[in-house]
């Protein structure tokens, strides 16, 4: 890939590598076909899902700081996660992580990451001790630029992003309701507004489901799994954003 340029493979779930300026970005890998009560109902990634120069983790709930799927990335790869959360993967990578809040700004291989806020539950869970940060990204490099708000509501700063080339934007779940701390389709149409962006691709949605819960929740299933994507385009419609649907595991370029 040629400085400058710019593409993504979504990978299911909120699971995103984005190619940005020859620089590979992981952003909440999470590999797996099952975690505890869920089920991936879309393609596995592949195994170039785990090529990357640096892995980007917006919180530390387990759907998104995976750390069966962090453990296989190269040895040399940096990993940037909310502070807080370093002694998860004390066990794996503690030389490589860089725990981060927002508003802290690095450089790190290759690209510039602005650590932005976000709402949502900072916890790892109810019997773990970790707790930090859940957060948002801007991403530069090469004159490129991508916007990754992690788990998050709409907030009004969101505003203060600036433009980019690229937003992936939340736009559901895992079911079987949509908790606080999300944004619906059309909450993330309403954030692309704010943000401003040329080119959008809606994630956290259409992967993962709970075992047997499409039979049990019909209309839940139909719109938290199925349509999320579709009513996006419909809340995107007259926005000057071009709006993607990728495939699981499709490399698109920008």
């Amino acid at each position: 890939m040629s400085t400058g340029d710019l593409a993504f493979t979504w990978w299911g779930h909120a699971s995103v590598t984005v190619e940005i300026s020859g620089v590979r970005v992981a952003l909440d890998p999470l590999f797996t076909d099952r975690l505890a009560h869920l089920k991936r109902y879309a393609a596995s990634p592949a195994e170039h899902a785990w090529d990357a120069d640096v892995v980007v983790v917006s919180h530390l709930h387990a759907d998104h700081l995976h750390r069966g799927s962090l453990k296989r990335f190269g040895t040399d790869v940096p990993f940037v996660i909310p502070k807080g959360g370093e002694s998860l993967l004390a066990r794996h990578h503690p030389e490589r992580v860089r725990g981060v809040v927002p508003g802290d700004v690095l450089d790190v291989a290759g690209v510039r990451i602005t650590v932005l806020p976000a709402t949502h539950e900072g916890r790892r869970g109810p019997q773990s001790k970790a707790v930090g940060p859940a957060l948002g990204f801007r991403v530069d490099a090469g004159g490129r630029s991508f916007w990754f708000p992690g788990d998050t509501e709409l907030r009004e700063d969101m505003a203060d992003v600036g433009r980019v080339d690229l937003a992936l934007v939340p736009i559901g779940g895992w079911g079987p309701t949509l908790e606080d701390g999300h944004m619906d389709p059309v909450d993330g149409a309403r954030a692309v507004g704010l943000v401003g962006a040329t080119t959008v691709v809606p994630v956290h949605w259409g992967t993962f489901w709970p075992v047997g819960m499409q039979s049990l929740k019909r209309a839940n299933h139909e719109l938290l799994f199925r349509s999320p994507g579709r009513r996006f385009v419909e809340a995107m419609e007259g926005a000057e954003a071009q709006v993607l649907l990728a495939e699981h595991g499709e490399r698109v370029e920008l």
